[in-house]
């Protein structure tokens, strides 16, 4: 079996949160760290250290971790950089080793075929022709290499909420829209309007791009960390969705209800089992009733209601 290396190089004091997100798609990691290697391994070990070791920048740390030729690695570097992005980690960068790089560059197509989420959602290639069955809605998507597809299971698991639990008529808000697929989903099973942001304003022109080739008009994208610029010109939102990770949506937990409307759901995905609980118990905290939750593989979606 053939195997791809993945490998973020990240600032040393970087290497916490970036072994998380990594941990979160294998926890196989290979962590090269030599910060502390003069004051514990010299003493030690001394001429048997290499000499690449030695002269190594000691600010700078790595973490990998390897995909079997079956999984789509794009997938897992797309996962990586919209993770990071919302986690504030600046100047890292990824390396890919057994993969050639006319490979990679297009190597996502290959992995990139109709999705089928919930009961009648479909993710359609944009290059590909796809003929729906009665009831389905399709969404065309060509996000590149580098956003989601819905192949991804918070994907899948966010958008199949997003299915059961948002009315016709409901003004929807998407919190870290990435490609924004959920957005689109949202107006085509009928919400007035959907305004999505995103802290990369590559994302945006990505969502934007993908709203225009669906035929999306009720949607809007802008750049915000977060809450930090959503539009309350039309107030409070009736449902709201945030596919991102734990620790921000712990983080946004604290002021999400002065976008909601009472009585409003909130869809939260993007957590790995083991931090269910923290998410819950941060929601819960602050108005927030758990209505729904679902899984897949080692992932979790919670759907809260704001009682506020």
């Amino acid at each position: 079996m053939e195997w791809t290396q993945i490998k973020v190089r990240c600032k040393r004091e970087d290497l916490e949160t970036v072994s998380a997100v990594m941990c979160m798609l294998d926890n196989g990691l290979m962590i090269e760290d030599y910060s502390d290697i003069e004051e514990n391994l010299m003493p030690l070990y001394g001429e048997l250290i290499d000499d690449s070791i030695l002269n190594a920048d000691k600010s700078i740390s790595s973490v990998s971790i390897f995909v079997p030729e079956e999984k789509s690695y794009t997938d897992y570097v797309a996962y990586i950089k919209e993770r990071l992005t919302y986690l504030g980690v600046c100047g890292y960068f990824i390396t890919l080793e057994g993969v050639d790089e006319q490979d990679w560059a297009n190597a996502w197509r290959e992995y990139y075929k109709p999705i089928h989420i919930g009961k009648s959602l479909v993710v359609v290639p944009a290059w590909q022709e796809y003929t729906p069955n009665d009831g389905e809605i399709t969404i065309k998507m060509d996000p590149g290499m580098a956003f989601g597809t819905g192949t991804h299971e918070t994907t899948r698991l966010c958008a199949a909420m997003l299915e059961k639990h948002m009315k016709k008529g409901d003004r929807v808000l998407d919190i870290g829209t990435g490609s924004g697929i959920l957005s689109l989903f949202a107006v085509k099973l009928g919400a007035s309007f959907a305004n999505a942001y995103d802290i990369d304003p590559v994302a945006i022109r990505v969502a934007k791009e993908n709203a225009r080739v669906n035929g999306v008009t009720s949607f809007d994208c802008d750049v915000s960390d977060l809450l930090s610029n959503v539009d309350l010109s039309h107030g409070k939102y009736d449902f709201a969705m945030a596919n991102i990770v734990s620790d921000i949506l712990i983080r946004m937990s604290n002021n999400v209800s002065n976008y909601l409307k009472k009585g409003a759901k909130i869809v939260c995905s993007g957590i790995i089992e083991g931090r269910c609980s923290d998410v819950v118990l941060a929601m819960t905290n602050v108005g927030f009733d758990l209505v729904d939750e679902d899984g897949e593989n080692d992932w979790k979606v919670l759907v809260f209601q704001n009682k506020m």
